[in-house]
This record gives structure tokens, C-alpha cells and sequence, in this order.
């Protein structure tokens, strides 16, 4: 470049002010890659308040968290400790208070009594106008008095005409009333007027023969004073209260409301999946309650896994009878149908077998029955009508193959012992099913016994309170073997005969409580069983 070609430069000529503008980073364009644009301050700001403005996402979410965490039981823990604190505050500000206002009267007083000894050495006590007050200006007061053997010696202030409020510190027979003066004593400085004067009595310390000692002191400097000792005390109470409270929050939080908190989780986990072993709780081998509440929760659970599986297995089984059950019941009526065609073979062998190959065949038929009927859903709701028992009675006995008169061949006789016109509610159909189940137990217990020679007899009785019907089904069978007792009412497992299904009694139970009521093993033994039948009356 030539230098000859630069143009040369006027150093008289005013500067040029060159003025450049810088473009925001919104006005720049992307790359030409398409690259994202960076948001620039002003965009930023923007999303920002439009999250936290009152009707953004962020501050609903905000309020809603706060709502949960309050109305937990961490939220509900916060706020008992704050106002345990804030209580622990005032128990500890209010007698403060109390006690720092007496002790700066105090001071005032034996500040007058030290004052008051110039007074001895006056000539008879005559006090020029200039000493006295110098006398009540050096302890800031508008009044002293000094009592002794009756005789009262008085320095007052003329310009003084406030009527003052008395505050007696001797505490001469103190009680509940001056207790709560002396509480209040701060609080009405507080609230006090600014020309507010109070008179302090108390007994001399430095003057002996002195009896007692009255001083006016203004009430503002107190108030002032008040103050400043109220917000000490206020800072270092809610420092202390606040780190006590902070401490106690934290470890009830960790030793009650985390543990609680996760055995919440655990319950609403396995209410989701019953049948995952890994929601149990886990067991921090703690000797409280919250320990007990965990080897419970535990316990229970595995319960529940264990019956919802032997429920699942029943459904399966039920469904699985359902199917064969059909066939079963053809298979077994066309051998019942054999069996009777042989009845007329006229071969004594064949006539002596029948009759056991028709009991066994009536076994099967009634054992598929049961097992059908229980593997169905729950029995219907009663309807409840008003039965005569002598009717129902005498028909359950019949079906259960119960002998109604004397003259019959029967070996188990049916007995009832009621009043001919006792009605009661009850569905006809399920109490029929319930006595029927029963009678049959019992009939077949009887019929069981080898070598019995009395004749066996089942014997129904009633009695009707305000309340219920009470049935007693009695007998005078062989009893019920202990070893089936505690699961004599639980399906497959209290057969008392052989060869049963064990579902009569599971079956008399649950017809039983579709009325509200119940039935129960009263008594057993080698003179008989007694079960009692509850079932509740509206009318």
C-alpha cells in the first residue's frame, strides 16, 4: 500500500462520534446449520414469571406440595413444634419480664435509700429546697419517703401532680391476685401513659432503722428499658427454642414419622400386588412399638399372600369340579340305577351288598353336590319371611332321614320341644339347608356307634327373646373327637363321619350369618352334642 494515497488528517476538525449497535442475541440469525437460538434475558425473565405468577404450572405445583406436606403427618409434627416453641417463648418471656422490671425498681429504691443518708447529717433534719432536689434528680424521682416509728420524712417534687400507681415489693402475704399483678406488671408499663408514675414500697436494706421506703419514679425510662431487655430476650429464646424444636423435629422425624412414612408405602404397594413377596416391610429389628407394627404388618401380609393363594387354588379346584361334575353325577345315577335293578336278582349275596353299594353311592352323590355347591359364590341374600317352626322342623328332619313317631323303624327318633304356635323370621329355604345339615351329622353320628342299644335321638328346641331366636339342636350321640374341634366350622377339615366332605357344618354356618346370626358348638361329650343357632328378629 502506498503511504501517498492515505488522505491526510485535519487535527482542527471536531472528533466524529462513531455509534455502532450491537444487535441482541435474539437479532442474530441461527447458523447456518440450523442451530437452536440461545434465549436471551429478557426471555428467560419471561418464562420465569409465567411459571411462578399465581396461575403458572410451577406455583400450582408449589401450593399443592405445600398442602400435602401439611396435611401429613411431617406437616402436622412442623407445626406442633413451632407451637410448642412459640409456647416455650412466652413461658419463658413473660416471668423475664416480671423479674426485670422489679429488680430495675429495686435499684431505684436502694439508689434513694444511699441518697437518703445525706438527710442524717442535715440539722435536725430540716432539708433546704436546693438538696431536695438535688436529692430526687440524682436518683430520678419525684417523690421519697422514709418511714420509721410512725414518723414519715418527705422530699417531694411540687411539679409532680400525676396521681401514681403503687407497686408494693415487700410481697407481705403474697397471693394468686398479686401473682398475676406481678405477671402483668411489664405488659401494663407497655401499654402505659407517657406521664405514667409508679410508686415502689419496699423495706430498706441500708437503712436499718428505717421501716419502710416509698419512692415515685416516671414509668418511660422503664418502658424504654423494657424494651430493649424484651428483644434480647426474645432473639435469644427463639434461638435456643428453635434449635430444641429443630432438634426434637428431627428425631421424631427420623424415629417416628420416617419409619410410619415407609410403612405407608409398604401397605400401598401391597394393596397394588398383593402376590409380590418384595413389598413386605423391612424389619429394622427395632423392641417398640413401631417394631411390633412391623413384624405385624409382615405377619399379616404373609397371611393374606397365603390365603390368596389357597383361594386361587379353591377357584381352580372349583372350576375344575364344575367341569367333572356333570359327568360324575351320570356316571354315579346310572350305577344308582344298577344297583336297584339288582335289588330284584333274588340273589341273596347280591341283597345282603345292596344296601351298603347304595350308601356309598348316596356318599358320592351328596359329596359332589357339597363340594359344587360350596365351590359356587357366596349363598343369596336371605329373604326373610314369617315361618312357623313346627313345619320347617318337621320337614328337615324328614329330609335328614329322622324318624317323627314312635312307630316308624328308624333308629334316630326327632323330638320338638316348642309351643305349636311359635313363629319366628327367618328365609324358610336356608334354615331348612342349616337344620337339614345338621339333623344329618347327627343321625349319622348315632348310626356310627357300634353296638349302641339305646335308640338315638335328636331333639330341637327354641326359645325367642326381644332380640333373637335361639335354636338348640341336641343329641345323644358318641360326641365330637377333640383333635376336630378348633376347625370343627372350616371347609374339608371338621368331618365328623367317615367318609364326608367336612362342608355341612361350613356350609350351616354361612346360611346362618346371610341372617346376621351365627351357629356354635355348645356342648359335647360322650352324652351328646349341642349346637346353638342365633338368628336376629327385626319385628
Amino acid at each position: 500500500m502506498d503511504l501517498s494515497d492515505i488522505a491526510p488528517v485535519d487535527l482542527k476538525r471536531p472528533p466524529v462520534r462513531l455509534r455502532v449497535r450491537v444487535a441482541a442475541r435474539e437479532d442474530v440469525p441461527a447458523a447456518a446449520g440450523g442451530g437452536k437460538r440461545r434465549k436471551s434475558f429478557k426471555d428467560w425473565r419471561r418464562g420465569l414469571f409465567e411459571h411462578l405468577k399465581p396461575s403458572g404450572p410451577d406455583f400450582r405445583r408449589g401450593i399443592k406440595s405445600l398442602q400435602s406436606y401439611f396435611g401429613g403427618l411431617s406437616g402436622h409434627l412442623l407445626l406442633l413444634t413451632a407451637l410448642f416453641v412459640a409456647v416455650m417463648v412466652m413461658i419463658i418471656l413473660v416471668p423475664s419480664l416480671a423479674s426485670y422490671q422489679e429488680r430495675w425498681l429495686i435499684d431505684r429504691v436502694r439508689q434513694a435509700e444511699i441518697a437518703s443518708l445525706a438527710l442524717d447529717a442535715s440539722a435536725e433534719g430540716a432539708v433546704s429546697k436546693d438538696l431536695s432536689s438535688q436529692l430526687l434528680e440524682s436518683v430520678g424521682a419525684s417523690y421519697l419517703a422514709l418511714q420509721s416509728n410512725g414518723i414519715q420524712f418527705v422530699l417531694r417534687d411540687p411539679d409532680v401532680t400525676v396521681e401514681p400507681d403503687t407497686v408494693d415489693i415487700r410481697h407481705i402475704d403474697r397471693g394468686l391476685s398479686d401473682d398475676a399483678a406481678y405477671l402483668w406488671g411489664p405488659w401494663k408499663t407497655f401499654f402505659s401513659r407517657p406521664d405514667r408514675v409508679i410508686r415502689t414500697e419496699a423495706t430498706p436494706k441500708v437503712r436499718k432503722a428505717t421501716d419502710l421506703i416509698q419512692i415515685d419514679v416516671p414509668a418511660e425510662p422503664l418502658k424504654h428499658e423494657l424494651k430493649a431487655h424484651l428483644g434480647s430476650i426474645l432473639r435469644m429464646s427463639i434461638a435456643i427454642s428453635l434449635v430444641a424444636g429443630a432438634l426434637v423435629f428431627a428425631a421424631l422425624s427420623f424415629f417416628i414419622v420416617r419409619p410410619i412414612r415407609t410403612l405407608t408405602k409398604s401397605v400401598s404397594r401391597f394393596k397394588e400386588n398383593p402376590e409380590d413377596v418384595t413389598v413386605s416391610p423391612k424389619l429394622s429389628g427395632r423392641r417398640d412399638e413401631i417394631g411390633q407394627i412391623e413384624e405385624e404388618l409382615f405377619a399379616m401380609q404373609a397371611e393374606v399372600r397365603h390365603a390368596l393363594k389357597s383361594q386361587a387354588r379353591l377357584a381352580a379346584l372349583g372350576q375344575a369340579v364344575s367341569k367333572i361334575n356333570h359327568d360324575l353325577r351320570n356316571m354315579l345315577t346310572a350305577a344308582q340305577m344298577a344297583s336297584e335293578r339288582l335289588a330284584y336278582s333274588g340273589d341273596p349275596n347280591v341283597t345282603k351288598a345292596l344296601p351298603r353299594l347304595e350308601r356309598a353311592l348316596d356318599r358320592a352323590l351328596t359329596l359332589a353336590q357339597n363340594v359344587l355347591n360350596y365351590g359356587k359364590t357366596d349363598e343369596i341374600p336371605a329373604r326373610i319371611q314369617i315361618i312357623r317352626l313346627k313345619d320347617l322342623a318337621e320337614a328337615a328332619a324328614e329330609d335328614a332321614g329322622l324318624s317323627l313317631n314312635n312307630k316308624t323303624p328308624e333308629r334316630v327318633r326327632f323330638s320338638l320341644k316348642a309351643a305349636q304356635g311359635f313363629y319366628f323370621e327367618a328365609d324358610p329355604d336356608h334354615l331348612h339347608r342349616l337344620l337339614v345339615n345338621l339333623m344329618r351329622n347327627a343321625r349319622q353320628a348315632i348310626e356310627g356307634q357300634p353296638n349302641r342299644k339305646t335308640v338315638g335321638r335328636v331333639t330341637l328346641s327354641a326359645v325367642k327373646t326381644a332380640d333373637e331366636v335361639i335354636l338348640v339342636l341336641s343329641d345323644n350321640g358318641p360326641g365330637i373327637p377333640e383333635r376336630i374341634r378348633d376347625k370343627l366350622f372350616q371347609p374339608f377339615s371338621g368331618s365328623v363321619t367317615p367318609g364326608g366332605s367336612g362342608l355341612g357344618l361350613a356350609i350351616a354356618r354361612e346360611l346362618a350369618q346371610t341372617h346376621g346370626g351365627d351357629v356354635r358348638l355348645t356342648e359335647t361329650g360322650p352324652q351328646g352334642t349341642s349346637f346353638e343357632i342365633r338368628i336376629p328378629q327385626k319385628g
